[in-house]
């Protein structure tokens, strides 16, 4: 079967950020409102457990993307310098987009959120920290492959030369995911910076102004092997194997995911520990690995969802294809803007509900007006783009007619 066009391809990238959406909803709304009894409720422990999974999925798809711009651009033949300072740049936005959200969330706050707000490392902090870090990787690894290259007598076959670059952007990806997990429990405890200022070691271990690694902050170590994770898988959905055997590629991941789930829960109950201070939730590798397998079931599971149950059926085989409407996609392809909205109506001063006084059925409707509410918003944005790229190009052939008549 042929693999399908571009855009269908990706559906699932979309669908998978609309789903870490829905579940950063959940999780956010349920601490911020929920109070008395239903905050000590398994209702409650259950949806915040929900919320371990949003923060991974967004780095996990930030490094997917990441890989299929930079093999995009790679394929075009521009040397390795020009693809850094092109997917860096990206990252450094993403970076300054989180420190302007950490401005705006204290002059909304003026007057009883502590100045230290302003230095806290968010999930937007990470995501711009990690796309940076990622193509510094990539431009070393593809320079170093030009550099022996020139070296070497004689010119190899472009596409030999593609996959092998390909093979070690994959292996340099997983190892850096590996090396940033192995090294997290330790430099959250033992090997801890404490000779780095607070705001620099915060990067490092999410420490903060607090004296201690804060588990709800977002620092480098674990948070970035995530996207480096990604990075790895993504740079094997572009392999021409995976893409003339997509659906074959993805179930394997999905299969690759158990392995990994049990991997870790059986290295979890081995008596034998590697680390002085041993914490599963926060900063073992064992919970990572367990971490990135549910990612990557979540992966197979957005691509069937997305290949078969979102497709059609024509002349006698599946092809690809949408539903007119799909909400998960819509909320996917908004993702920035609706986080950076809903927090001002769940935590900030216009808060929808009051906070920390509702029961779950109060709650719960909150929560159904902020994912309509948001998903109006995400509609509105891309619709509008839609009509201003449009546009853009009307005016352009409106200026120049002689260009646009041949």
């Amino acid at each position: 079967m042929p693999p399908p066009d571009a855009k269908s391809r990706l559906a699932y990238i979309d669908w998978m950020r609309g789903l870490a959406c829905v579940l950063m909803f959940q999780t956010h709304c349920y601490d911020s409102w929920l109070g008395g009894a239903a905050r000590q409720s398994r209702f409650f422990m259950y949806s915040q457990l929900g919320g371990t999974f949003p923060a991974p999925l967004f780095l996990f798809l930030a490094g997917i993307s990441f890989a299929l711009v930079t093999q995009k651009l790679y394929q075009k033949n521009l040397p390795p310098a020009q693809i850094a300072r092109a997917t860096i740049r990206r990252g450094a936005e993403i970076f300054a987009f989180g420190l302007l959200f950490r401005v705006q969330e204290y002059a909304i706050s003026w007057g009883w959120a502590p100045k230290s707000d302003l230095l806290r490392v968010d999930i937007l902090n990470t995501i711009g920290l990690s796309m940076m870090l990622m193509g510094v990787v990539c431009w070393m690894v593809l320079s170093a492959g030009a550099l022996t290259r020139e070296k070497t007598e004689g010119a190899p076959c472009l596409a030999t030369t593609r996959r092998e670059d390909t093979a070690i952007l994959f292996a340099s990806a997983a190892s850096t995911a590996l090396l940033i997990s192995l090294l997290t429990p330790l430099l959250w405890t033992t090997w801890r910076p404490r000779w780095l200022p607070w705001p620099l070691e915060s990067y490092i271990n999410g420490v903060h102004n607090l004296g201690t690694p804060q588990p709800w902050l977002f620092p480098v170590f674990p948070w970035t092997a995530f996207a480096f994770a990604g990075l790895a898988v993504g740079f094997i959905l572009q392999s021409p194997w995976s893409r003339a055997r997509e659906a074959r590629t993805f179930f394997s991941l999905g299969a690759i995911g158990v392995v990994l789930i049990e991997v870790s829960r059986w290295l979890d109950a081995s008596p034998r520990q590697l680390y002085p201070v041993y914490d599963y939730w926060h900063t073992s590798p064992d919970f990572f690995l367990i971490r990135v397998g549910m990612l990557l079931l979540i992966l197979a599971g957005s691509y069937a969802w997305c290949r078969w149950v979102v497709g059609k059926w024509v002349v006698g085989k599946w092809t690809a294809g949408h539903w007119a409407f799909s909400p998960l996609i819509e909320l996917g392809q908004a993702s920035l803007l609706v986080y950076w909205v809903h927090i001002e109506f769940v935590y900030g001063r216009v808060s929808i509900l009051p906070k920390h006084a509702q029961s779950v059925r109060t709650a719960s409707l909150g929560l159904l007006t902020i994912f309509l509410a948001m998903l109006a918003l995400a509609m509105i944005r891309t619709r509008t783009k839609g009509w201003m790229k449009g546009r853009r190009v009307d005016i352009r052939s409106w200026l120049r007619p002689s260009a646009a008549r041949t």
